[in-house]
């Protein structure tokens, strides 16, 4: 008898058998080709439709292609937790309670919800974000975490640990004797975690989402609002940029370009679909930690 045939998944890395059309942990098609740019940037792994996840004795079915849908069969023993606003039906036996955030206080001076919902099974639970775009599933194994950009987030399972940090992303601009502070960021980021048993995360990518993978010391620009998640090893800073011979100020509004600057080592994923900054035009005064540079 021959040896059995297997695939490790190139976006999460489980090994299964070739008798499944998907990956059961992130739903990747299992003979998709990883689509790589020329740049280096790797195509979201195509998923097709009702492709079918499994997290502890539960399963999550990503409905849809244009605006997809995760659709939760919650076993007794399992639960998720999501932000309010994406829940878009339920069977009437899962229950629902409110969940406390550590250190809520925090987020409420930034104008963030003071607490997430979780869903109890047994029974069928789905979210949406409703707006096009894709749906990441991010299979965390014991002891790994992710960093994520504020409002991306979709829902998770209950052994997926939550937190937050400041993105020490800011710049501050002046007009007379007014001052305001910007994050081109957001104040904070997300970080989940799991100590101790594998669990499930789902995001939502605006447009398409693409991920690469920065060697040691290896540095990328991307707009700010790009940013899906990264790794935590993957370090953050300003990057202020201006045309080289303009005749206006590199703080001046006219002529500056506000970048993020990233550091591998570690995996970086943005959208094609972003938010442009909003600027106010006004002189910068002070920023955090940044780097600069003329081009032309």
């Amino acid at each position: 008898m021959g040896d059995q045939k297997t695939h490790a998944c190139p976006w999460c890395g489980l090994v299964t058998d070739a008798s499944t059309l998907s990956c059961p942990s992130c739903g990747a098609t299992i003979d998709a080709r990883e689509v790589v740019t020329d740049s280096g940037w790797a195509e979201l792994p195509g998923r097709k439709d009702m492709a079918k996840l499994q997290f502890g004795d539960s399963f999550c079915q990503i409905e849809g292609n244009y605006v997809p849908v995760a659709d939760m069969n919650l076993s007794s023993q399992d639960w998720v937790y999501f932000a309010h606003h994406v829940l878009l039906w339920k069977d009437p036996q899962v229950n629902i309670t409110t969940m406390g955030l550590k250190g809520a206080w925090k987020r409420l001076l930034a104008g963030m919800p003071l607490v997430m919902t979780q869903a109890q099974g047994p029974g069928h639970i789905a979210f949406s974000r409703d707006a096009p775009g894709e749906m990441i599933a991010l299979p965390l194994q014991p002891g790994q975490a992710v960093d994520v950009r504020e409002h991306l987030f979709l829902v998770a399972t209950g052994n997926v640990t939550y937190d937050w940090f400041q993105s020490n992303i800011w710049f501050t601009t002046r007009n007379g004797n007014e001052t305001e502070t910007h994050y081109p960021l957001g104040m904070f980021m997300d970080r989940f975690f799991t100590p101790s048993a594998p669990g499930l995360l789902l995001l939502h990518s605006a447009g398409n989402a693409f991920v690469r993978s920065l060697a040691p010391n290896q540095t990328i620009l991307v707009k700010p609002t790009a940013l899906l998640f990264k790794d935590p090893t993957v370090q953050m800073r300003l990057h202020i940029e201006r045309p080289a011979g303009t005749w206006s100020s590199w703080r001046s509004w006219g002529s500056r370009y506000l970048w993020l600057r990233l550091y591998g080592p570690g995996r970086v994923a943005v959208q094609s679909a972003y938010t442009h900054m909003e600027d106010n035009g006004r002189n910068i005064t002070r920023h955090s930690g940044a780097t600069e540079q003329n081009w032309g």
